[in-house]
C-alpha cells in the first residue's frame, strides 16, 4: 500500500495494537478526537477531529488508498443517542467519505456484540472443547445491545457501500482484546481471546489483502473457540500466533 492508510480511533487498543504491529509500514494519518498527549509516539500525520464531522473526515481520507474505521463509542452500555451518532451515522461518514474521494477498501471494527445472543441458549457449552458449534460470518446478526446493534448497522452499511459503489469492505467481529494474557477462569472471554500482535496482523492483512464483501471473526488460534477463522485465514491470509490455551492459568 503506497498511499496513505488513515486509522480512525488510533488511540484506542485496537488502533494501539495495530500502530504496535505496523507502525513503521505505511503512511499513516491518524484521526482521534482526542489530541495525542506525546505525538512524537505515533507515526505520520495526527487528525484531531470527531468522527461526525463530515467536513473533516473528508479532509482526512483524501488521497489514502484505504481506511482502518476502528472509531466510535465503545460501551457496551452505550445509550442509544452515542451508538446513532457515532458509531452509526459516524461509519456513514467514512464510508460515503471513502466512496467520494476514491479509496479501494475499508476495514471496519465490528464486534462479537453483533451476534451475542447466539449465546443465549447454548452457553456455557458452547464456550468448551466439547462442543462443536461455530459461528463463520454467514449468519444473520442477533446483537446483545444497542452497541451491538450499531456494530451490526455498520456491516449493513459496508454491505450497502460495496453493492452500490464496489467498494471492498471487511467487517472484523472482534472477541475479547487484550494486551497480555487471556482471562483467568473466564471461559467465555479465553474462547473468544484475541492478542494485541494477532489483532495488529488481522488489521495488517485487512490493508493489504483483496477481497469484495467479507465479515471475518477477530480472534486467536484458540483451542476452544465458537467463531471460525477460516474466512480470516483464507481469504485475508490471518495466520495467528497466539492461543488462549497455552498460558497455564487459562
Amino acid at each position: 500500500m503506497d498511499d496513505p492508510v488513515l486509522l480512525t480511533g488510533a488511540r484506542g487498543h485496537v488502533g494501539t495494537a495495530l500502530l504496535d504491529w505496523a507502525g513503521d509500514d505505511y503512511d499513516w494519518r491518524l484521526l482521534d478526537r482526542d489530541p495525542p498527549t506525546d505525538p512524537d509516539a505515533y507515526p505520520g500525520e495526527f487528525v484531531v477531529a470527531d468522527i461526525t464531522d463530515e467536513d473533516a473526515v473528508r479532509d482526512a481520507v483524501a488521497g489514502c488508498g484505504a481506511v482502518v474505521h476502528l472509531a466510535g463509542d465503545p460501551r457496551k452500555t452505550a445509550p442509544w443517542s452515542s451508538v446513532l451518532s457515532n458509531n452509526i451515522d459516524g461509519t456513514h461518514t467514512v464510508l460515503q467519505a471513502a466512496v467520494d474521494e476514491g479509496v479501494e477498501k475499508v476495514a471496519f471494527a465490528s464486534s462479537n456484540h453483533a451476534v451475542k445472543h447466539f449465546e443465549t441458549e447454548r452457553k456455557p457449552d458452547l464456550y468448551r472443547e466439547h462442543d462443536d458449534f461455530l459461528l463463520d460470518g454467514s449468519e444473520l446478526p442477533r446483537p446483545g445491545n444497542l452497541y451491538g446493534v450499531s456494530k451490526a448497522s455498520g456491516e449493513l452499511l459496508g454491505r450497502y457501500y460495496h453493492d452500490e459503489h464496489d467498494l471492498s469492505f471487511v467487517a472484523v467481529r472482534i472477541g475479547n482484546l487484550t494486551e497480555e494474557h487471556p482471562p483467568k477462569d473466564y471461559e467465555r472471554g479465553q474462547a473468544m481471546w484475541l492478542s494485541y500482535r494477532d489483532c495488529g496482523h488481522l488489521f495488517q492483512r485487512c490493508i493489504e489483502a483483496d477481497y469484495d464483501y467479507e465479515i471475518v471473526y477477530g480472534i486467536s488460534d484458540n483451542d476452544r473457540k465458537y467463531y471460525s477463522l477460516r474466512n480470516a485465514k483464507e481469504v485475508l491470509g490471518y495466520e495467528p500466533m497466539d492461543n488462549s490455551a497455552t498460558f497455564p492459568d487459562a
